[in-house]
């Protein structure tokens, strides 16, 4: 994979998970816990999530090449849909009901919370379905897991220790529609280049 390649799919992910549900549960949690122990059960979380998304994408290599590229290009049609279509405020009441936790005082608590709070939000969700995508895509399942697990892991950390500030400065509502179009124009890319290989 080229250094461009591996920016390319470290900067989607990063646009893709900031406006999640998964970053505002980490922005609340925050608040109630050290942000240190938060970023680091999140970033746990969301790594163990990037290694089951890694393993997906490489049984979607299995199928024949057209049928691979047709699931490749319909996941990120529906990835950039669902980011255009679904309201940021759904996503952050999905958020603050995810994060909806006792206050909790030890480190290894805080830890642990953000990491199970985090893993079920994002199982089966959009980033983990684009990360297995991705890996179907580019046939690189170690910098894919790389790219994509450190995109997540920087989210992380920016919404422990500044997301507040962060939704003061972007509007996330912003950040999501670019990266719904940016997703939309992947997956009309995808299905047209494979009519062509088709046709």
């Amino acid at each position: 994979m080229t250094v461009g390649a591996f920016l390319g799919v470290f900067a989607l992910m990063f646009v893709l998970e900031l406006p999640d549900k998964t970053f505002v549960a980490t922005v609340i949690m925050s608040t109630r816990a050290r942000p240190l122990m938060v970023a680091l059960g999140a970033s746990l979380a969301l790594t163990v999530q990037m290694t089951i998304a890694v393993g997906a994408g490489s049984l979607l290599t299995l199928f024949p090449v057209h049928w691979k590229d047709l699931i490749v290009g319909l996941l990120f049609l529906s990835g950039g849909l669902y980011l255009l279509f679904v309201s940021e405020s759904e996503e952050e009441g999905k958020g603050r009901r995810e994060a909806a936790l006792e206050k909790v005082t030890s480190r290894w608590k805080e830890v642990t919370t953000a990491f199970i709070v985090i893993f079920i939000g994002e199982f089966g969700d959009l980033t983990q379905i684009q990360g297995a995508n991705f890996e179907a895509k580019l046939h690189q399942p170690l910098e894919v897991f790389l790219a994509s697990s450190l995109a997540l892991i920087c989210v992380s950390f920016i919404g422990a220790y500044s997301g507040r500030a962060l939704e003061r400065v972007i509007s996330l509502k912003r950040i999501r529609l670019g990266g719904g179009f940016i997703f939309t124009g992947l997956g009309v890319w995808t299905l047209v280049s494979l009519g062509i290989a088709v046709g």
